[in-house]
C-alpha cells in the first residue's frame, strides 16, 4: 500500500518535497533510484551519519534501489553548508583513504544487493572547463545568495570563494548523472538538494523528490553530532565504548535517538514511553536502545555482553585492578576538580575537564559530578573516573 510506504518513508523526516510527487512514483510500482551523497571528510562514520543511511535502508526494505554516492570530487571543493568561513579542502590521498573505509562500514546497515556505490569523480573528473562553465550557466548568483550561509557571509563582509558556488552545482549535477528519483540529505543540505531538482528540470529530466532528515544531536544534547566537538558515537568504536556513550545521553534525548536510530516500530517505541510514564526506570529502556545499536554494528549478542560489562563496572562500581595511584598537596586544604583531574593525567587540560563534566563523564567513587567548581578537601582519598576507561585513586594531603 502506498500509504504504508509513505508512513515508513516519512518516519523521522523533516520535509518531503514534493510529497504528492513521491506518492505518484510509489503508486507506479517501479523501483525508485534513491540517492544520498557523503563526502569522505573523515575515515569513520558516526551515528549522526547513520540517520540518512537508516532511511536508505527503509527504502531498500520497500524494494527500491539505493545510490550511495561518495563525493570524492566534491570533497576536493569542500562543502560550505552551514559554514561561516571557507572549508579547507581535502587532498586526493585523504579522500581516497577515507572513501575506502566508507564502502566497508555502510554494509553494516545497507543491503549490498540493492546498493550501488558511486563516485562523482566518474563524471566530474572528465568534465572539461567548457562543460563546467556550461553547468555554471544554468544557475544564477542571485539564487546562490538565497542560501542562508552564503547570505550571512555576504552581508557581513566575510569572503565567499568562487569555487564554493560550484559545490551545490556539482552536487546537483550528480542527480542528473544518476537520474535520481529521490535524494536524501540533512536539513542543512536542503538548498543543495533543491539545486539538484532544478538542474534535472534544466536537463529535461523529471525532478527528484527531496527528503530532508533532521541533524542528530550529539551526546551533549545540544550541538549536532560531530567528531570535532567530541560528542559523537563512532560506529566502529568498541562495543563497550559505544554502549557506555549511549548510556550517558539524557532521558529526553533517548527518545530522539529511538526515533532516528532504532529500527523498532513506532508503536513499540510508544509502548516503551508508556512504560516510563508508568514508573519504569528510563535507564532500563536506555539499555534496550544501547543493546540494539551495539548488536547492529558488532553482531548479535555484543549488546548483551556490553551491558553485562557496563553493569559490573558502573552499577556495581567495579574498577580495574591496575588503577593508577597519586598523592597531591591541596593548597590551603582544597583542590579544584579540574586541576585534580589534570594532575592525575585523566584529562589533558582544564578545558577538557570542564567539557567532560558537562557531558556527565566524570565520576567520584561512582557518583557523577555536575559541578565545574567542585573542590576536594585534603585528607581524603577517592577514585576518580573520566569516561569509561580512565581511572585514578587520588589522595589529597
Amino acid at each position: 500500500m502506498v500509504a504504508d510506504q509513505l508512513a515508513e518513508i516519512g518516519r523521522g523526516a523533516e520535509e518531503i518535497l514534493v510529497e504528492s510527487e513521491l506518492r505518484e512514483r510509489l503508486a507506479s510500482g517501479q523501483p525508485l533510484r534513491v540517492k544520498a551523497g557523503f563526502d569522505p571528510t573523515a575515515p569513520d562514520l558516526h551515528l549522526g551519519h547513520t540517520v540518512l543511511i537508516n532511511k536508505l535502508r527503509h527504502f531498500q526494505d520497500l524494494g527500491h534501489q539505493v545510490l550511495f554516492l561518495i563525493g570524492d570530487f566534491t570533497g576536493l571543493i569542500g562543502d560550505p553548508s552551514g559554514r561561516n568561513a571557507t572549508r579547507p579542502a581535502l587532498t586526493e590521498a585523504e579522500i581516497k583513504a577515507n572513501a575506502e573505509t566508507y564502502a566497508e562500514q555502510i554494509f553494516k546497515i545497507l543491503d549490498p544487493e540493492r546498493t550501488e556505490i558511486c563516485f562523482n569523480s566518474a563524471w566530474m573528473g572528465g568534465m572539461s572547463a567548457a562543460d563546467l562553465i556550461g553547468l555554471a550557466s544554468r544557475h544564477t548568483v542571485a539564487r546562490m545568495l538565497e542560501r542562508d550561509d552564503f547570505s550571512k557571509r555576504y552581508k557581513s563582509g566575510r569572503p565567499i570563494a568562487v569555487h564554493e558556488f560550484l559545490y551545490p552545482l556539482v552536487q546537483g549535477y550528480d542527480s542528473v548523472a544518476l537520474r535520481a528519483d529521490v535524494e536524501l540529505g540533512g536539513t542543512d543540505q536542503k538548498f543543495n538538494l533543491l539545486v539538484g531538482r532544478a538542474l534535472q528540470q534544466s536537463y529535461g529530466q523529471t525532478p527528484q523528490v527531496v527528503l530532508t532528515m533532521p541533524l542528530l544531536e550529539g551526546l551533549d544534547g545540544i550541538q549536532k553530532m560531530s567528531k570535532s566537538l567530541d560528542n559523537y558515537v563512532g560506529i566502529n568504536e568498541p562495543p563497550a565504548d559505544m554502549f557506555g556513550k549511549l548510556m550517558s545521553i539524557s532521558d529526553d534525548l533517548m527518545w530522539r535517538y529511538f526515533e532516528l536510530l532504532s529500527f523498532r516500530p513506532l508503536s513499540e517505541i510508544e509502548r516503551l514511553r508508556q512504560q516510563v510514564a508508568q514508573g519504569t526506570n528510563p535507564r532500563d529502556i536506555k539499555f534496550e536502545l544501547a543493546m540494539e545499536l551495539v548488536d547492529r554494528f558488532h553482531g548479535a549478542g555484543a549488546g548483551q555482553r556490553a551491558m553485562d560489562g557496563f553493569v559490573r563496572q558502573f552499577a556495581e562500581h567495579e574498577t580495574p585492578d591496575d588503577i593508577d595511584e597519586f598523592e597531591f598537596e591541596a593548597p590551603e586544604g582544597r583542590l579544584g576538580i579540574a586541576n585534580l583531574l589534570r594532575q592525575a593525567r585523566l584529562v589533558s587540560s582544564n578545558s577538557e575537564a570542564f567539557r567532560m563534566i558537562d557531558q556527565g563523564a566524570v565520576r567520584i567513587d561512582g557518583e557523577r559530578v555536575a559541578d565545574r567548581g567542585l573542590e576536594l578537601a585534603s585528607g581524603t582519598t577517592h577514585i576518580y573516573q573520566v569516561g569509561r576507561r580512565r581511572f585514578a585513586r587520588v589522595t589529597l594531603a
